[in-house]
């Protein structure tokens, strides 16, 4: 039985980065593998950064031109074009991903994992979202201290462990008023043991001094950022002006973050602005350039196709659209080519689409999510509720099902739910992470950490019916009929923890 992780997202939307190399098995020319250090690169000359300012000015970087090739992707995709109508082989990519699903339980399905947004406000000229200044359908807003305390004691009530905080890039609201904000979020703490153990970001763009600062608040799990597509061109044309206009600012942000220690970092492309088959390739590279150069790839990867948003028409007819069976098939290329990575889900996909991508790699998933700034307390607060009818997502969700429902699928299909942050805790992350994963060892952590999370999840949140049939799940994982058996040693000592779980203690993790 898989664990399938959850987290919970406050804020709004951010990118990733790039090199030349291998890329799911598919033959680059050698030429193209050479990795040359540009003494000089320093990003960010041509755009002027105001809202994080690079305080180390002697780091340089790899020419992102050099590591995500744009003439090798084409090539390849070129001499490979006819294997995509090759029934077998697909056939037997879903087969690889499907076993690499069921190898790497190290994702339990992270469930939950809710995005909770912290400020509307955008400076972006941007052709793609929301940002768009010109954009006026979507009000925007910033949660005050006492909103965003509301916001987070409702995910709490929900369950909820991990939250992931987003927040747009504006004047108004600057990277200081971010970290009070990270802050508050970690102060919250509601009855019965309500708390947040990690906090997830998907911010714009920071400093290599700016990250430091992020990593001290002790407080931040994985730096999140999408580069939203991987091509140039098509970069270039969604963001003609403002600060993300700069590519190679934007995708060398995960290096940034490594240098400055928080070494647990997302990228993603959004599927729909380009061709799938490039962002795939693309993002491969800029994963293989991350475990290169720092010894431990991205710890995320997401996966969002376009959705209509309100006031976007490119959102409604993108132009590189991706179908169910293509999408499916990138996932499963994902999974095989970073095995050890935490495949990201979110409620844009419907409930049938979720269950099938699960099968395909997916390990991470959210539930309940609302991509509206103070939509999770909204309903309870009066002074919001008379903004209903002017506040709008950034896209359209398709899994509208509460997190006790998905908790309650998850289990009928076959999953672990997980709430787990004990890596993290522990100072298992980046490189230190990969050298468990590769080892082959990180199972036993993992599955046995679900297990503890689901136990505490059912004692405080479920009804009796749920947590029935979740006792039955741990009762099963834990004895001779377990779907992946547990170390001798890893089981010892899941015991022990368990009951000091059921006797009422929190926080327990191996």
């Amino acid at each position: 039985m898989q664990s399938v992780l959850a987290q919970t997202p406050i804020g709004r939307t951010a990118p990733a980065w790039r090199r030349g190399g291998k890329a799911s098995g598919i033959a680059i020319p050698p030429a193209s593998r050479r990795l040359s250090t540009v003494a000089n690169f320093s990003p960010g000359g041509k755009v002027q950064h105001t809202w994080s300012i690079e305080r180390e000015t002697q780091h340089t970087y790899v020419d992102p031109a050099k590591w995500i090739d744009e003439a090798a992707i084409f090539r390849a995709l070129e001499v490979t074009k006819e294997w995509a109508k090759d029934s077998p082989r697909v056939r037997e990519i879903l087969e690889k991903a499907k076993e690499k699903a069921f190898v790497t339980e190290h994702d339990p399905v992270n469930v939950g994992s809710k995005s909770e947004f912290v400020q509307g406000l955008s400076l972006e000229e941007c052709a793609t979202l929301l940002n768009v200044d010109e954009n006026n359908v979507q009000l925007r807003s910033v949660l005050t201290d006492d909103d965003l305390r509301e916001e987070v004691a409702a995910l709490q009530r929900q369950g909820h462990r991990r939250i992931l905080a987003l927040t747009g890039e504006s004047p108004k609201y600057s990277f200081e008023n971010f970290l009070h904000a990270v802050d508050v979020i970690g102060s919250v703490h509601t009855e019965p043991f309500g708390s947040i153990r990690r906090i997830n970001v998907e911010i714009p763009p920071l400093s290599v001094s700016d990250m430091r600062r992020l990593k001290e608040t002790d407080k931040v799990g994985t730096f999140v950022l999408f580069q939203e597509t991987y091509h140039r061109d098509t970069f270039k044309k969604m963001h003609p002006g403002g600060p993300k206009s700069d590519f190679d600012y934007r995708v060398l942000t995960q290096d940034r973050a490594m240098r400055a220690g928080l070494d647990d970092v997302g990228i993603g492309a959004l599927f729909g602005l380009f061709d799938y088959r490039y962002e795939v390739c693309a993002m491969l590279m800029h994963s293989e350039h991350l475990e290169r150069h720092y010894n431990a790839g991205p710890h995320t990867i997401s996966v969002p196709r376009m959705r209509p948003a309100d006031g976007s028409e490119l959102s409604i007819s993108p132009p590189y659209p991706v179908d169910d069976a293509a999408f499916k098939k990138l996932v499963a290329v994902i999974r095989i080519a970073v095995p050890y990575t935490g495949m990201i889900l979110s409620t844009r996909e419907t409930p049938e689409m979720r269950s099938s991508l699960l099968k395909c790699g997916m390990s991470q998933m959210s539930a309940g999510s609302r991509t509206d700034v103070g939509a999770y307390h909204k309903d309870h607060t009066a002074n919001t509720e008379a903004n209903l009818g002017k506040l709008a997502g950034q896209f359209s969700l398709m899994d509208h099902r509460p997190t006790n429902e998905i908790v309650d699928w998850l289990m009928a299909e076959g999953y672990v739910p997980s709430w787990c942050t004990a890596c993290y805790r522990q100072g298992r992350t980046g490189e230190d992470f990969m050298k468990i994963c590769k080892a082959g060892d990180i199972h036993d952590f993992c599955h046995p950490n679900s297990l503890l999370t689901l136990q505490e999840y059912l004692q405080d949140y479920a009804d009796p019916d749920l947590r029935r049939k979740g006792e039955e799940v741990i009762a099963r994982e834990m004895g001779e009929d377990a779907s992946e058996p547990i170390s001798p040693q890893a089981l010892k000592r899941l015991e022990r923890k368990m009951k000091q779980v059921k006797e009422g203690k929190h926080d327990v993790y191996l």
